[in-house]
């Protein structure tokens, strides 16, 4: 619980990457582009500092709350950079929010302590592993500003999104085919070296997180086929995206919280 943060500068930075967070939610259609940016790095600073605290610190930790935070993370550095490429990119208050209550849940369910690695290359795997979490999600968020800008179009009201429509389906399957290039290298990595990974009698096992990824990673290949070969797009190809995200949402973060939550094992 809260207890777990490693000192009271964890509890401290944690708390201030909510607050940030919070407020742009609340309040930053009132602010300016200057005041917004800035309450944004400091928000994406002190949240990385949070992270840091839970996956450096002694002993580390990592569960599923800490990986759903690490992902929201790279969404929203993802974001942070975008719309310094596209300066008419809006905010959306709904990426603050969800950063806010990553944040707090992470406090509330900081994970598992590592006491000890089998391998210094586990955290490498980890890393490509939510790093393909990342970009799923910003593949995510870009299809459902998507969706909202293909249904403005055809109601003819003015969309909020403030990039063109195959602007945004372009970087959608950007992130699609980056993510699913990282999720077939983790995939991978942990099929033939299972046992150096997480130590002797741990080879790859057919449980749920790997039915749920290689599911996942079944549907992302027939997406990313179906749209090569057959054109997919629009609704079609954004369903099958948010199907692949919660298979592969379910694969880690879930299979994590039921172990940590309601089994109580670690």
């Amino acid at each position: 619980m809260i207890l777990a943060l490693s000192a009271w500068w964890g509890f401290a930075v944690a708390a201030g990457a909510a607050i940030a967070y919070a407020v742009l939610a609340l309040v930053s259609p009132r602010l300016g582009s200057t005041t917004l940016r800035g309450l944004l790095l400091a928000a994406w600073l002190l949240h990385a500092l949070a992270l840091a605290d839970g996956l450096l610190g002694e002993p580390p930790r990592f569960g599923f709350a800490p990986a759903l935070s690490m992902t929201v993370w790279l969404v929203l550095t993802v974001y942070a950079i975008e719309s310094r490429l596209f300066p008419q990119l809006r905010p959306h208050w709904a990426l603050a929010g969800l950063g806010s209550a990553a944040v707090i849940v992470t406090v509330i369910f900081p994970g598992t302590s590592y006491h000890v690695i089998a391998s210094p290359w586990l955290p490498l795997h980890w890393a490509l592993g939510i790093a393909s979490y990342g970009l799923f999600a910003a593949a995510v968020v870009h299809g459902w500003l998507m969706n909202r800008s293909e249904r403005a179009i055809r109601l003819a009201v003015p969309t909020d999104a403030g990039v063109p429509l195959l602007t945004l389906e372009r970087l959608t399957f950007r992130f699609v085919e980056a993510g699913f290039v990282l999720l077939s290298a983790t995939l991978l990595v942990g099929w033939l070296f299972a046992e150096t990974l997480y130590g002797p009698g741990l080879a790859w096992k057919w449980n749920h997180k790997t039915i749920f990824s290689v599911l996942a990673w079944l549907t992302f290949a027939g997406l990313l086929a179906g749209r090569a070969r057959l054109g997919w797009r629009g609704h079609q190809a954004v369903r099958l995206l948010y199907l692949g995200s919660g298979l592969l949402l379910l694969g880690y973060a879930g299979s994590r919280f039921v172990l940590e939550l309601i089994l109580k094992r670690a």
